[in-house]
């Protein structure tokens, strides 16, 4: 076992007990702390690989519709946006020649207009989880497999084993629902209490509430998909910029979590359309991880030749 999977296992081990230790308090301090420096380092890693896009400048539209979605008067138009910027991420990253683009392009827009017509698919679902529990929860899930099948690594794959596991330890023995710091719960509960209804209703529980269970399944999420991407700089090279570009985001991430110590509701606001334009500038390398990986589930599964 490498040195890294050792401290992998107890990144993750930490982050789950920290989950139940400290549910409300784990969730907004790793989203302040650890949310910015995630961010522009992930954003300056993206641009030095052209955003997995044919072209570098679609990225800066990507942006402008981050800016404008938080302008969306409504959570189901903002699920209509979020889904068509992930298809059209989806066609760009993926299809290489011109006219499959376009071919792709018109089927996309078909469904959507069909699935708008229908008025009944739950898009406003849509606007809520995929910045938030699907970013943070199954792309990262998506990647560490993806890695763990590349690798051909045991260890790698018992390590999505572990985080599958806590995933479900954490739904069946939820953490206490009490906080050390009653001003983080309400801050918790007015930035990431839409959470819990949406994923109630996509999993057929209506009535789930931002209590222990939810609370402590993000903070997990939340921490861990940031720790995964700072433990992950040897292997990907994001930390491999210019020495003036790696000072300039230390310090914007520095002063971003000193503005949500300042006042956070105020920090939230302002970072906004970071979070959000980081989400959405994944979009192209999220499609290629799954094409990559179901390509490798069929040749797995994919019967040998007589």
């Amino acid at each position: 076992m490498r040195r890294n999977d050792i401290v992998h296992f107890g990144l993750m081990l930490t982050a789950l007990a920290a989950a139940y230790l400290l549910p409300f308090e784990l969730l907004l301090l790793s989203y302040a702390i650890l949310g910015p420096a995630h961010y522009f380092t992930e954003i300056s890693w993206l641009h030095d690989r052209g955003y997995y896009l044919p072209h570098r400048g679609l990225a800066a539209a990507i942006v402008g519709i981050a800016f404008g979605a938080m302008f969306v008067a409504t959570p189901y138009w903002s699920g209509v946006l979020l889904w068509s910027l992930f298809a059209g991420c989806a066609i760009l990253a993926t299809a290489t020649d011109p006219r499959r683009i376009m071919l792709f392009g018109v089927l996309a827009a078909a469904l959507t207009l069909a699935l708008i017509a229908a008025d009944d698919v739950p898009f406003a679902i849509v606007g809520v989880l995929l910045p938030t529990f699907v970013h943070v929860c199954i792309f990262t899930l998506v990647f560490m497999m993806l890695g763990a099948v590349r690798a051909n690594s045991p260890v790698q794959l018992a390590l999505v084993g572990l985080y599958l596991a806590a995933l479900l330890v954490i739904v069946i023995v939820p953490p206490w629902a009490g906080t050390v710091i009653p001003a983080l719960a309400r801050i918790g509960r007015e930035n990431f209490g839409s959470v819990a209804p949406a994923l109630g209703s996509l999993i057929g529980m209506p009535d789930l509430e931002f209590g222990g269970r939810i609370t402590g399944l993000l903070s997990f999420v939340y921490t861990y998909h940031y720790l995964n991407w700072f433990i992950k700089a040897d292997v990907i090279r994001w930390a491999a910029i210019p020495l003036p570009r790696l000072i300039g985001i230390a310090l914007v991430s520095a002063a971003s979590t000193a503005l949500y110590f300042y006042n956070y509701d105020i920090g939230i606001v302002v970072l906004l359309a970071v979070s959000l334009a980081h989400v959405l500038l994944e979009f192209p390398l999220n499609a290629l991880s799954m094409r990559d990986l179901g390509r490798m589930a069929l040749r797995t599964t994919k019967p040998a030749a007589a």
